[in-house]
């Protein structure tokens, strides 16, 4: 499994599912949400059935919120985009019939992952369980990796397929020079007997993104 999540990308970029929704990467788009407290219900949204999850972003009525469990197929437990995701969980203003839209970036998030693993010399033969991930001892310092890369893919195709592609175009290439960055300085260590402890240290300088 990747180590970043939508959440991810949220702290970093607070507007991005409000303004980059692809309809191909749109999990939930209902409006009968109703909030009661951290709890988001909806009779219609199929939260299991649409792979809705912790760790995704849920925008209800324009505000961006994170997904901190599933309850149900009908409810959400969900909280206000919070310092740390360790921190207490911070309720929503209440709803009742508010628009609940459910966008995900896992496939550029899952795109950058593939090719950071493959960087450190990391074959993944199943996507699904990934096991040898395991073995980074570091995988937060990961995760910020894998966002500021994810940002770049999602800011360059948006840029393709908008009128006005400045703006997009400049952020693609904020993200992209924020990754090399990032990933020239990064150091991750691996695990290589089990005991949880780094016994090798592995470096990504040689990796590069291009534009969409």
């Amino acid at each position: 499994m990747p180590f970043a999540t939508d959440r991810d990308l949220l702290i970093l970029e607070p507007n991005l599912f409000r303004d980059v929704a692809w309809a191909g990467q749109r999990r939930v788009d209902v409006s009968d949400g109703v909030t009661n407290g951290a709890a988001l219900t909806s009779a219609t949204a199929a939260f299991e059935a649409s792979g809705i999850r912790a760790g995704h972003v849920v925008v209800v009525d324009a505000i961006p919120l994170e997904v901190i469990e599933r309850v149900s197929d009908t409810e959400l437990t969900v909280s206000l985009v919070r310092d740390d995701p360790d921190d207490v969980i911070l309720p929503p203003p209440a709803f009742n019939g508010a628009a609940v839209m459910v966008t995900t970036f896992g496939p550029q998030i899952a795109g950058v992952h593939e090719q950071l693993l493959r960087a450190l010399g990391i074959e993944i033969t199943d996507p699904n369980a990934s096991p040898n991930a395991g073995a980074i001892t570091n995988p937060r310092a990961l995760a910020r990796l894998e966002s500021l890369g994810a940002l770049h893919l999602t800011f360059a195709a948006a840029a393709a397929l908008a009128t006005d592609q400045d703006l997009l175009w400049a952020k693609a290439e904020m993200y992209r020079d924020r990754f090399i960055a990032q990933r020239n300085r990064l150091a991750v260590g691996i695990d290589l007997d089990g005991d949880g402890l780094p016994e090798a240290t592995r470096r990504l300088n040689t990796m590069q993104l291009t534009r969409a």
